[in-house]
C-alpha cells in the first residue's frame, strides 16, 4: 500500500532539542556563560535553557545522563488540526510511540521515532515566554533582552543527525511531516550520504548524514544561529579564552553557504555556531541541489578541507553505555 505524501507547512518550525551530557555542571556553564543562553527552570535531571530571541519557553533541554547524545527533538505543528494529521501520518508508517506529557510550556505532545531511532515529538499548544523585569527587552517585538554574555546566540537553528541511511530518514521527514529536501550529497555509487530538509522558508531544519560506524540513533551536532558572521569570528576568540575545543572553522560551508564554527561542549557533543546569512527559500517548486562526491572532495566553500573527525565523531560514542 502506497502512503500519501504529506502537504507542506504542517510543521511550523524546530521548537527545542534535548541534549544528554555526562558533565551536567560543566555543560550548563558552557551553554550559559560561553554561549549566552538563559536558564528558565529545571525538572529532575534536566535544566531548561533559552536563547534570547526564541519565543517559546526553552530552546534546549540539558539532561544529565551516563553519556552524551541527543534526546527528543521537538517540532511545533502549524495548527491543532495539522498536529492531528501528522500524528495519523506517523502512525500509518508504524513509527508512533504515543501521547506523552509535554515539557514545561508545551501542551499535548505526540512522541515517535524516525526510521533510525531518533526520538521526535510534535505539539501545537505552547506558552510564549514572558521575561522577568531584568530580562525585558526595550523593543516589544523581541522575546528577551540581548544578554551581552559570551557568544549571545540568537536562536536554535538546526539539528544534524547521524543515521545508517540518510535518504530513508530524509524521505520520512518529507513524506510523513511535509518537509522538503533542499540540498543533498550523492556519492559515485549512487548512495545519498546526506540530506538537508526544511519545513518553511529557512533553508534547513533537520539534517541526516550517513554514520560511517553503521550505528543508529546518534547525533552529529546541534546548531545555534548568531546575528552576524562577525559573531562567529568573535565566538572563536571566546572559545579560545575559555578552553573550549575548536574542531574546525571559522569558515564557510559550500552546502547551504552557512558561515560556521564547530566546537565540543564539555559533555562531548559537537555544537555548531552558525550564521546562515539569512538564506531563505521562497520557490514553491524548489528542486534539491545535489552535490557530487568530486565536488565535496574539494572541501568547504573557500577550500578548507573537511577534517576526518567530521566523519567519525558522533554522540554517544559507539562504545558508550546506554542511557
Amino acid at each position: 500500500m502506497s502512503l500519501e505524501k504529506s502537504p507542506r507547512h504542517e510543521i511550523a518550525h524546530l521548537g527545542h532539542v534535548e541534549l544528554f551530557t555526562p558533565e551536567p555542571e560543566r555543560s550548563l556553564d558552557f551553554f550559559v556563560r560561553v554561549l549566552g543562553l538563559t536558564e528558565n527552570g529545571s525538572h529532575g535531571d534536566s535544566v531548561f535553557l533559552r536563547t534570547w530571541d526564541d519565543y517559546e519557553h526553552h530552546s534546549l533541554k540539558l539532561t544529565a545522563a551516563k553519556t552524551s547524545g541527543v534526546g527528543r527533538t521537538a517540532l511545533r505543528a502549524s495548527s491543532e488540526e495539522a498536529l492531528k494529521r501528522r500524528v495519523a501520518a506517523v502512525e500509518e508508517r508504524g513509527l508512533g510511540i504515543g501521547w506523552v506529557d509535554g515539557d514545561p510550556g508545551i501542551g499535548p505532545t505526540y512522541l515517535f521515532r524516525d526510521p533510525d531511532g531518533h526520538e521526535i515529538e510534535i505539539y501545537w499548544e505552547t506558552e510564549r515566554y514572558q521575561p522577568p523585569d531584568h530580562l525585558r527587552p526595550a523593543l516589544k517585538n523581541q522575546a528577551q533582552a540581548y544578554p551581552g554574555r559570551g557568544v549571545s546566540v540568537r536562536r536554535l537553528d538546526h539539528v544534524n543527525y547521524l543515521a545508517r541511511e540518510a535518504a530513508a530518514n530524509g524521505g520520512f521527514i518529507c513524506d510523513a511531516l511535509g518537509g522538503r529536501v533542499t540540498e543533498q550529497i550523492q556519492l559515485d555509487s549512487g548512495v545519498i550520504s546526506g540530506q538537508w530538509t526544511n519545513f518553511a522558508q529557512k533553508s534547513y531544519d533537520l539534517v541526516y548524514t550517513n554514520d560511517w560506524t553503521g550505528s543508529t540513533g546518534r547525533l552529529h551536532h546541534i546548531a545555534f544561529a548568531t546575528d552576524t558572521r562577525e559573531d562567529i569570528l568573535r565566538a572563536a576568540d571566546i572559545a579560545l579564552d575559555n578552553g573550549v575545543f575548536i574542531e574546525t572553522g571559522p569558515h564557510k560551508h559550500a552546502i547551504q553557504q552557512t558561515f560556521f564554527l564547530y566546537v565540543y561542549e564539555p559533555g562531548g557533543n559537537r555544537i555548531e555556531l552558525c550564521n546562515p546569512t539569512a538564506r531563505l527559500i521562497f520557490a514553491p517548486d524548489w528542486e534539491p541541489v545535489t552535490w557530487t562526491e568530486a565536488e565535496r572532495a574539494k572541501g568547504q566553500a573557500w577550500g578548507l578541507k573537511t577534517i576526518s573527525s567530521f566523519h567519525t565523531h558522533g554522540t554517544p560514542p559507539v562504545d558508550a553505555p546506554s542511557q
